[in-house]
């Protein structure tokens, strides 16, 4: 009888272990899309780092605001999303928690003039097309501001940013806001026309992260913290010059284009390295810190009827994983 009941236990063991692997079976299943600071993420997959790690994450690829959806339908555990939209996708019902800064644009993102467009100032009573409630018009705004000037002393056209190229190509704008690659494709295809105010021009604006369910976190919380270990290995291949090069022509790889046109993109997104990420994530009210340009997004979001209801912003962020990193 004795026997029986080891022999009934160590069956137990065997189906409790079982059950354990089951649980775990599922891979953290992250969407990115195509932008420096998630494109970056495929120098760690392509190196193999997550299983060095011993964590076991699956990337799916997606155009941006596919990406979003598919976390929102709950498809996947984690999507690379700026701060801005992160608010966006959870006032919606799908709430998520931002652990992992990648970058913020630092000039990629464009305000771009059509021939005979000098300046910001130069927009007064022109045409411009963006996607409105969108980041790009967040961007808008602040060139605006900074150059005396208010959405009432423009006409927007609402334009989705992966056609803003052909709008201002076909002349029925003055301008267009987008991000690479659109904005410099709208360069490429209009002679003539010149970017007037970037990202650089207001760093912090547009953060870019790794936002993660909450259920995932709390479920999984170790292996986002190695999600988190790998991807400044990844940051730091990226800035090694000894492996700069190779880090470029992975991603390069990834989009379809040459090492050398994809260079024009890493410089102009700030990828962060741990120091910098973790000065980002310290409390404050401006651009400089994460949470104060998210309550920035959060009143932009409010004011232009994306939703209605204002989001907590210290919700949305959690520092603590970045933080615990050395």
């Amino acid at each position: 009888m004795l026997g029986g009941k080891k022999i009934l236990g160590a069956l137990a063991g065997l189906f409790l272990s079982a059950q354990a692997l089951s649980v775990n079976a599922e891979p953290l299943k992250i969407g990115y899309s195509d932008w420096p600071g998630w494109v970056a993420w495929e120098v760690a997959v392509e190196k193999k780092w997550f299983a060095e790690e011993g964590v076991d994450v699956q990337f799916e690829w997606f155009d941006y605001v596919a990406s979003m959806d598919a976390f929102a339908a709950g498809q996947i555990d984690a999507v690379g999303m700026t701060n801005g939209d992160a608010l966006v996708t959870g006032a919606t019902g799908a709430k998520s928690v931002m652990i992992i800064m990648n970058d913020y644009s630092n000039g990629n993102d464009m305000v771009i003039g059509a021939p005979g467009i000098n300046s910001v100032k130069d927009l007064a009573g022109k045409k411009i097309g963006v996607e409105v409630g969108f980041v790009s018009h967040l961007l808008l705004l602040n060139a605006l501001e900074k150059n005396g000037l208010t959405e009432a002393d423009v006409e927007l056209v609402n334009v989705p940013t992966n056609e803003t190229p052909q709008v201002l190509a076909s002349g029925q704008v003055d301008a267009i806001v987008a991000w690479q690659p659109s904005s410099g494709s709208a360069l490429q295809l209009v002679p003539g026309s010149k970017a007037i105010y970037t990202s650089k021009n207001e760093p912090g604006l547009i953060y870019d992260l790794l936002a993660v369910s909450p259920s995932s976190l709390a479920s999984n919380r170790a292996d986002w913290e190695k999600v988190a270990k790998v991807w400044y290995k990844a940051v730091d291949y990226i800035n090694d010059p000894k492996t700069r090069d190779d880090a470029i022509a992975i991603m390069a790889s990834r989009v379809g284009l040459s090492p050398d046109e994809y260079k024009q993109f890493i410089e102009g997104t700030k990828i962060l390295t741990l120091d910098e990420a973790k000065a980002h994530f310290k409390k404050g009210d401006g651009f400089d810190s994460l949470y104060g340009s998210t309550k920035i997004s959060d009143d932009f979001n409010i004011a232009n009827k994306v939703y209605d209801t204002p989001q907590s912003v210290d919700a949305y962020i959690d520092p603590s994983i970045t933080m615990g990193l050395k």
